[in-house]
């Protein structure tokens, strides 16, 4: 959770690759709420920010994000996944 595994394609070629970033700064999203920089946080603190977010649109009177048709768009394609490697070969997603 607090590790990301990022290619960037417009570093020099022969030095193109995975770069692994800890994601633990106090410059990354919600990082200032929680442990001295190197200390990762877990699933519980994941779900503290989706909620905090939640509530702080509501506050706002914003609609939140993700919204309840992203959370259908995403199961159209999980479920497309699914059958797509049942069936061996590439799916529509409807």
């Amino acid at each position: 959770m607090n590790k990301l595994w990022f290619y960037f394609c417009d570093d020099p070629e022969g030095t193109q690759g995975f770069r692994r970033i800890q994601a633990s700064e106090p410059t990354y999203p919600y990082m200032h709420a929680w442990w001295p920089s190197g200390h990762i946080i877990g699933y519980e603190h994941t779900s503290i920010h989706i909620i905090y977010d939640f509530m702080k649109a509501i506050d706002g009177g914003k609609d939140p994000s993700p919204s309840f048709v992203d959370g259908v768009e995403c199961q159209r394609v999980m479920e497309a996944v699914e059958k797509s490697t049942q069936e061996g070969h590439w799916m529509k997603v409807k």
